[in-house]
């Protein structure tokens, strides 16, 4: 790989974009990772009974492109430097059906659509989530929906067509497809099996790659000067968001408050971990990560804002703020709206089923200790504590695995909801440290761009682009009772159900 040179008084930038559940967006960044422009577009997602998905040429297609003229416009006109590189990171499993140019010709589906459920029981559990045919399934039904379609497609292959001609997604999306991949290229038996063939899926590179360059009708005037820009590899979401985070000591807990909930505590080697939680490898060499997903994120936050929200009132994740529980705080759940710290019920936040440890899509919505004297700030400020209790009770189950939390790092577009930082605090009973860019994943993005111009020769060095708020502090009166709720909330859950063991 030949490095591009920033004598001469180039100031290369590069561009990270992340095609989340909510929302798709863009950020343009200098060498040290500051922000130099930044966009963001509203997914249209479809929630219905069974069914999760996006309306993929609008989301994957056009609005990739969008952000990205946006943020070119925006470096060029303040004179921030000369876009060369992109790359994109997406959420995984998603599919969706495309035409010839990898152009979208249906829906896009999403994890946890009920057409990638399981016939019968919860999913798989055990291991980690490349071990989920999660996506085989939701291909299938695809496949089926619209036969003989060019292919079958993530939502990465998809904006990297649109960006440039390629449809192509990195290798660690592969994996996470599960059985699709087996770890070499598609699986022929699997793609079969799911009746698809390996041609009908997209190419796979490694992160980080060269995979071609922009099109010549993406950035058009916004292009500053028509040079031509690098089209990157990306990776999955939760990757690039990790990799600019800085959770890198053993105890580290990484919390990203996206529109789906992840945690992981950062642990060394690879040991046993309790049934149903994923155990994954870390960036940084001997280290993993032992956690997994939930679905007591901004989808969560938002719905609870929803419901409880008068008409017309804007919300930290509703209409009025822009989805992911990232917008304007709701009125401070600690100053003089009536709220007091023994009077707040439990919500266990199962709006859509629950992934670890239990994976399973029945489990539904429960609610205890509400009273007539509470009135919706109590409501709300129990939503927000519910993410809390699955971030605790997740870190608790990792930290049985043999290594102590030490620290909570918090990513993702939910460090822009103060209500929400305190809340995580006040049941974990410790600070939490929010990461000063809510877009991480198109920061990491951004990063894996640089190594495609051979301007980064290491993941390693990413670490260096993590830059953190202020912590955020429990508060005493409130911590105590939240507690006391937190241990109700565990008596109140259900059995985990056996699945499948892990080796050590």
């Amino acid at each position: 790989m030949v490095a591009v040179s920033q004598s001469a008084g180039r100031r290369l930038l590069t561009a990270g974009l992340d095609v989340g559940t909510t929302s798709v967006k863009a950020v343009a960044v200098d060498e040290e990772g500051r922000v130099v422009a930044r966009s963001r577009r509203p997914s249209r997602l479809v929630v219905g009974p069974g069914r999760f998905e996006h309306d993929a040429l609008e989301t994957w297609w056009q609005a990739p492109r969008l952000v990205l003229e946006e943020v070119a416009a925006a470096s060029g006109a303040r004179g921030a430097g000369e876009l060369a590189a992109v790359a994109v990171s997406a959420m995984m499993p998603s599919v969706g059906a495309v035409d010839a140019a990898g152009r979208p010709t249906g829906p896009g589906l999403l994890y946890g659509d009920g057409r990638g459920a399981p016939v019968s029981g919860p999913g798989p559990g055990g291991g980690d989530p490349t071990a989920s045919d999660e996506m085989a399934r939701l291909a299938g039904w695809v496949a089926a929906d619209a036969p003989g379609a060019d292919g079958y497609w993530p939502a990465q292959g998809v904006a990297n067509a649109s960006l440039g001609g390629r449809g192509v997604i990195d290798l660690a999306s592969a994996f996470a497809a599960g059985p699709l991949y087996d770890g070499s290229g598609w699986s022929g038996d699997v793609c079969a099996g799911a009746g698809l063939s390996v041609g009908q899926l997209p190419e796979v590179a490694v992160f980080g790659e060269r995979v071609g360059q922009l099109a010549p009708d993406v950035l058009g005037s916004a292009a500053g000067g028509g040079h031509d820009v690098v089209l990157a590899a990306g990776s999955v979401d939760g990757l690039c968001e990790q990799l600019v985070a800085g959770a890198v000591e053993d105890g580290d807990v990484l919390v990203m408050l996206g529109s789906t909930l992840v945690v992981w505590l950062c642990v060394p080697g690879w040991p046993s971990v309790p049934t149903g939680l994923w155990r994954v490898p870390h960036l940084v060499g001997g280290k993993a990560m032992v956690g997994g997903a939930s679905n007591a994120g901004g989808m969560w936050v938002d719905w609870a804002d929803r419901v409880l929200r008068p008409t017309g009132a804007s919300g930290p994740g509703g209409a009025g703020s822009g989805g992911a529980g990232s917008g304007a705080s709701w009125p401070d759940a600690r100053g003089d709206g009536g709220l007091r710290p023994g009077g707040v019920p439990v919500w266990w936040p199962w709006a859509k089923g629950e992934r670890v440890p239990w994976h399973d899509p029945a489990l539904r919505v429960s609610l205890a200790g509400a009273d007539l004297s509470q009135g919706p700030e109590a409501l709300r400020r129990a939503a927000l504590e519910a993410t809390g209790f699955v971030v605790r009770n997740i870190s608790e189950l990792a930290a049985a695995s043999g290594t102590p939390v030490k620290r909570y790092i918090v990513s993702g577009g939910g460090t822009a909801n103060m209500d929400w930082l305190r809340a995580l605090a006040d049941v974990l009973g410790a600070p939490v440290l929010p990461l000063a860019v809510p877009e991480g994943a198109a920061l990491g993005a951004a990063y894996l761009a640089r190594m495609a111009l051979g301007l980064e020769r290491s993941m390693d060095d990413a670490a260096r682009w993590a830059r953190w708020s202020g912590p955020v502090e429990p508060d005493p009166s409130w911590s105590g009772a939240a507690d006391e709720r937190y241990h109700l909330w565990l008596a109140g859950l259900p059995e985990v159900p056996a699945l499948p063991g892990l080796e050590g």
